[in-house]
């Protein structure tokens, strides 16, 4: 048999890339075959990968058994850093682990990212290995961290791995811990969208206030992305809405930028509320804690008249300006009617920004329990537009969940 190079960018000869191929696909027969003809087993590629990192690597156990009982250095790292122990971690072959384990494989072993096996099973998502890890090998650190600074925690929320973080945080991991780059694993879940995640860690008490190394709150990469699910989470957990990023940006004035108009809208919605929270804690109404709580839009079949009235009162009858009046009348502050003036959709653009400004105060009125006629009545008349007061009070007497009462405004 001929044995020359496969190629001039690769290491192996003809016979020993024959051997890897066997062993890629569990061919022990073929390996025994090259075996007798004396292949050297334990040749490597370009990239210093062996027979055994195939193995392990494809959860081949005829073909790893066969070669552990000639070839005993279980430990050598590709050009990677990556050994038969990591890649059986990696892939999720917990047999080829177990056989490894067995067989004196390094347990504190790590690749040239300083991912340890508890690392690459977290990431890849593997709970059954983790386990194995955790509960049957001994000295295992949880909060061991790669060169990045993360923890297996870190990867699992950033990669989005749902069964593994509940897991670790079952076992007592630290959930505040952050990377290099001042991330904990909740920021990571947020920059990667990972909604599920998230709540997962919320449910820990985490600080939903801790910044990243630009300064960034969970809350602000939200609405640098504009994900309305991951915000509706972090504004339900209470968050501090006050605090700015490394340019001096608060989450509000971050979402604006981005034209991210429903999330403006439900930050502004949530600092309005935590005011009103704020002002009625000491007050003998009942406590707001335990009641279903959204900033999302509304779409409620029940609110739809009023959501009429509104839209009818700023597409049609609204000047120019007016909303603002009412809004500052509403005790909107200048940094909510800048983040609503911001959206632009031509000269008619008032318009629009009136529409949002009535619905998250309608919104507000729906929590405080209060009579949104009653509201408007009187927002109206303090703004000089007594006609339109009258209206709504006229047809809110008349039938006041009839439809036509917008149409007739």
């Amino acid at each position: 048999m001929e044995d020359d190079l496969v190629s001039e960018d690769d290491f192996l000869l003809l016979s020993e890339k024959e051997f890897h191929d066997a062993v890629k696909i569990n061919n022990t027969g073929k390996m025994q075959e090259l075996i007798k003809k004396g292949v050297d087993i334990k040749a490597k590629n370009k990239v210093d990968r062996k027979a055994l990192h195939w193995a392990a690597g494809a959860g081949n156990e005829q073909a790893l058994r066969l070669l552990l009982d000639l070839d005993t250095e279980v430990d050598e790292r590709d050009i990677f850093g990556m050994n038969a122990l990591l890649l059986a971690s990696w892939f999720g072959h917990l047999n080829i682990l177990q056989i490894l384990v067995s067989c004196g494989a390094k347990l504190n072993c790590e690749n040239k990212d300083g991912l340890s096996m508890l690392h690459c099973a977290a990431q890849r998502g593997h709970i059954r290995v983790l386990e194995f890890i955790m509960e049957d090998l001994e000295d295992i650190c949880l909060d061991r961290m790669d060169k990045s600074g993360k923890t297996a925690l870190h990867l699992a929320a950033e990669h989005g791995q749902l069964e593994v973080v509940e897991y670790l945080i079952g076992m007592g991991c630290s959930h505040g811990l952050k990377d290099k780059e001042e991330n904990t694993a909740m920021h990571l879940a947020v920059k990667r969208g990972h909604t599920e995640v998230l709540h997962k860690i919320l449910e820990t008490g985490v600080d939903v206030d801790e910044r990243n190394i630009r300064q960034q709150t969970a809350l602000h990469i939200a609405a640098e992305h504009g994900w309305q699910d991951l915000a509706e989470m972090m504004l339900i957990s209470g968050m501090n809405l006050n605090l700015t990023d490394k340019q001096g940006k608060s989450c509000l004035e971050v979402a604006a930028r981005g034209n991210h108009v429903i999330l403006v809208d439900m930050i502004i919605k949530a600092d309005r509320f935590y005011k009103w929270e704020k002002d009625h804690m000491e007050s003998d109404q009942d406590s707001w804690v335990g009641r279903p709580l959204s900033f999302k839009q509304d779409h409620q079949p029940e609110t739809q008249h009023l959501r009429s009235v509104v839209w009818t009162l700023a597409t049609k009858h609204l000047c120019r300006g007016e909303w603002k009046i009412l809004a500052q009348q509403w005790d909107f502050s200048d940094a909510h009617i800048r983040a609503i003036e911001q959206q632009w959709t031509g000269m008619k653009s008032f318009k629009e920004h009136g529409h949002r400004m009535l619905l998250i105060w309608l919104h507000g009125v729906g929590v405080a329990g209060e009579n949104p006629i009653k509201g408007l009545y009187e927002g109206l008349v303090e703004i000089s537009r007594t006609d339109l007061a009258e209206c709504i009070r006229q047809k809110a007497n008349a039938e006041t969940s009839s439809p036509k009462m917008c149409s007739a405004m």
